[in-house]
């Protein structure tokens, strides 16, 4: 009898159990189907996320790409001017290039401008004056352009679109330093006179040495050709100097010199003692001739020292010329005609802080760079 009672109680145990495990699986589908409706709200939301991260970045990217393009086309021309048209067009042809033909740009979603290196790392401001080097863009899918971006899933919750825009700005960096292939005219001039002088005023050096602006008076001062290389340069390393620009033999011979102390640039900072001539001979005529119309880096310096062909120029800096034209009869009536000018060249490594504006090539601009 004991048994069977035990057998009795068993059987009524594991039924127990039966129907607590079938309530358990009851909550468990119900749960589920509480959970359900969430579960695919985030579902849904996660989709129109990474759908809306696509568009954002793929605006960024054109942005991005077009700002670096357009902002090259600051480069002033002779006079000085800027074509604000052609960035404008650079930037909507990059534009439509990565995001697709058609994609509208608003005027005044484009900024041209100086940054202010002042506040460039505080406070990024755009100023309207002196020579532009900044481009903004404003890439954007709204009410006002290129529509709003439609979603998917969201419209079940009632939102059947949003807006993306994004901004992006590019800067021209200021030149530093000067690197194999630099365009050079290794002529020096006074720095008080290229302090004098107005951008693109126009000045002419004579072979004797002296110096005249515009309108034939002479400016106190004297120049001649540089060596900046070699103390025992001859007139066809100037001349090749002129035409091809400064060769890795020159950064060579001034860092054996020790007057630089690396052979892969010359530090626009750094003051550098060159040996030199007084004038300069007509045996650079081809070169300069050739020269006619381009930009060149020359060397200024602050102090003048010898006679003859034992000068010594203290350089303390470069600047940009254009050389605007040049006559060769004799010392005294041979000149080169140069204008205050600008140069682009992305071969020129930048100073790397965006808020120096001292120890700079003087009107050089060299590689774009992103800033926003």
């Amino acid at each position: 009898m004991p048994r069977i009672g035990i057998e009795v109680a068993g059987r009524a145990g594991q039924s127990q159990r039966a129907r607590s495990g079938r309530a358990r699986r009851g909550n468990a589908v119900v749960f589920v189907a509480m959970m359900l409706p969430v579960m695919c709200g985030f579902i849904a939301l996660a989709v129109d996320y990474g759908f809306l991260l696509y568009i954002r970045a793929d605006l960024q990217r054109s942005a991005d790409h077009a700002v670096l393009a357009a902002v090259r086309d600051l480069e002033p021309s002779e006079d000085g001017s800027q074509n604000l048209s052609n960035v404008r067009a650079k930037l909507r042809e990059f534009a439509e290039l990565n995001a697709g033909h058609g994609i509208s740009i608003l005027d005044e979603d484009i900024q041209i401008g100086r940054f202010n290196p002042v506040t460039v790392y505080t406070d990024f401001e755009i100023l309207n004056d002196g020579v532009y080097d900044t481009v903004v863009l404003t890439l954007r899918r709204d009410d006002l352009a290129n529509s709003s971006v439609s979603l998917f899933f969201a419209k079940l919750f009632g939102n059947q679109t949003t807006d993306v825009s994004v901004t992006s700005t590019a800067v021209l960096q200021k030149a530093k330093l000067l690197t194999e292939g630099a365009d050079i005219l290794p002529v020096g001039i006074p720095v008080s006179v290229w302090d004098q002088q107005a951008d693109e005023s126009i000045w002419s050096i004579y072979g004797n040495g002296r110096i005249e602006d515009e309108a034939g008076n002479e400016i106190p001062g004297n120049w001649g050709t540089v060596n900046v290389g070699s103390d025992s340069n001859s007139t066809s390393e100037l001349v090749d100097q002129i035409n091809v620009g400064l060769r890795q033999e020159d950064l060579d011979s001034l860092a054996e010199n020790g007057r630089i102390s690396t052979n892969e640039y010359i530090d626009s900072q750094d003051q550098i003692t060159l040996s030199g001539d007084p004038g300069f001979s007509a045996g650079i005529k081809s070169a300069v001739l050739a020269a006619h119309g381009e930009s060149k880096l020359v060397p200024l310096f602050d102090h003048l020292e010898g006679s003859g062909g034992n000068l010594t120029f203290d350089i303390v800096g470069w600047g940009v010329v254009q050389v605007v034209n040049s006559s060769w009869n004799g010392s005294k009536t041979s000149s080169i005609t140069v204008r205050k000018s600008y140069l682009y060249d992305g071969d020129l490594r930048p100073h790397p802080d965006l808020s120096e504006v001292e120890n700079l090539i003087k009107n050089a601009f060299t590689s774009p760079v992103l800033v926003d």
